[in-house]
């Protein structure tokens, strides 16, 4: 898979050092690997979850060092991740993120 755009993590890394190596890891893992769906993603990233955005868009998320999330878009079909958010968990439990998606 191709994720678009690594830049987004490597800005978060630098504003959240400790979060640089999971974010690395978890590069590794999504471009090493060719997903054809959610269920196979789980295989690598069991802790992947997918909701629906008040937009009606699908987002997946991840846990990245328990302390933060990544929103993503995924399009399975055309092998591309899209960074849409990083945040940390107490910005995603306030919600706001999911009326700008």
């Amino acid at each position: 898979m191709r994720i678009i755009t690594v830049k987004r993590l490597r800005e978060f890394a630098k504003l959240h050092p400790t979060t640089a190596s999971t974010l690395a890891h978890w590069t590794a893992l999504i471009t090493g690997n060719d997903f054809e769906n959610l269920v196979a993603l789980r295989r690598v990233l069991p802790t992947a979850d997918q909701v629906e955005a008040a937009s009606g868009r699908t987002v997946t998320l991840f846990n990245i060092k328990d302390h933060y999330r990544l929103i993503t878009a995924i399009h399975y079909n055309h092998q591309l991740v899209y960074i849409l958010l990083l945040l940390t968990h107490n910005e995603y439990d306030r919600g706001h993120w999911n009326r700008n998606l």
